[in-house]
């Protein structure tokens, strides 16, 4: 069950939530770019993927987080 949360604390986690989204974007082109370099180190793309992901993770939970609990 979520906690109730302060109205400071809710603004940081949506401020984080965008900040992690633009994090993912900017990934996202960077990912684009190497795949479109023939001589793209595929060890540097296969991080990139990693960190994308764990991103994803990060803002799906903050995500939930953020949204309140309904009541019984």
């Amino acid at each position: 069950m979520n906690q109730p949360l302060d109205p400071a604390e809710l603004s940081r986690m949506t401020r984080r939530v965008v900040d992690l989204r633009e994090q993912h974007r900017d990934l996202d082109d960077a990912i684009t770019r190497l795949q479109a370099d023939i001589q793209a180190d595929e060890l540097m793309l296969k991080r990139l993927k990693k960190r994308k992901l764990l991103l994803k993770d990060q803002i799906a939970w903050l995500e939930n987080a953020l949204i309140p609990d309904e009541p019984a």
